[in-house]
Parts: C-alpha cells; structure tokens; sequence
C-alpha cells in the first residue's frame, strides 16, 4: 500500500472556559481499526483557535502523506479552509472587509500541515451524541481539565 493511498479518519474538537479562556484541542484518529486520541491545552486562548489546533495537530500527527477525512464541529474551521483561505492569500490576508484575518498564524499552519495529504473536510453538528465527535470533546476537556490541575 502506498502512503497516498492510506485513508486515514480524523475527527476533532476545540473547547473554552471562557472565550477567551483556558482552552483545550482534542483529536481521534483512526486508521486501519485501530483508534488514537490526542489532547492539549493552552492558558489564554479562544475557542476558535483550539478548534484550529485541534486539526493542526491531527493532520501533524500523521507521519506520511494520507487520504484524510476530517470531521469538525467549528464551521469556521471548515469554511475557512475550504472557502475563504483563498481569498485571504489573494487579499494579501485581509479579509473581504479589508480587516487583518484573525489566527493567521492558525491558519498559515493548517494550510501547510493540509498541503501534506489529500484531505476532505467534513461537518458534523456538535453535541450531538456523534460517537467520534463527543470523544474529540472529551479529550478537549481532558486537556483543560489537566492544565488546571
């Protein structure tokens, strides 16, 4: 099998106390049957942009080139990588409104860490009782939960 041909499912979750607010990112990965999670925090951050690690991290957990699945809650990260990144580079990373784009730093590293495998981005309605979803949550929370131990 080659890597390019490696489909690999990746499901992910950003969450806040307070926004802003310690903030925590979860992923699932799964491939092949098997199932890892990862998890992380920062002190002072928003949701969105935990939501943007969160995918960050997945995709950088990935040691070669995949098919990828990745399914988010945040339409903002899955509209901004699908729709409105081009436009932003295009805009010299300004928005339509000629205002800077917010997480820029977020977003250069999401597109870069895409570029590395072929991925399609998918949306699932949060807290919901989607299996994967609610378990990229609770690995969200575990890192916050673990921040502020």
């Amino acid at each position: 099998m080659t890597a390019a041909s490696k489909r690999v499912e990746i499901f992910t979750d950003g969450a806040c106390r307070g926004n802003p607010g310690p903030g925590g990112w979860g992923v699932l990965l799964r491939y092949g049957g098997r199932e890892r999670t990862l998890h992380g925090a920062e002190r002072h951050t928003t949701n969105n942009r935990m939501e943007l690690r969160a995918a960050i991290e997945g995709l950088a957990a990935l040691k070669e080139p995949c098919q990828v699945t990745l399914t988010t809650d945040s339409e903002y990260v899955r509209q901004g990588i699908t729709k409105w990144l081009a436009g932003w580079k295009a805009r010299g990373w300004r928005t339509a409104s000629k205002a800077p784009v917010k997480n820029q730093d977020l977003w250069h590293q999401l597109d870069a860490e895409a570029a590395r495998h072929q991925v399609t981005w998918c949306w699932v309605k949060g807290h919901t009782g989607h299996r994967e979803n609610e378990l990229a949550d609770a690995m969200a929370n575990r890192g916050i939960d673990e921040l502020e131990d």
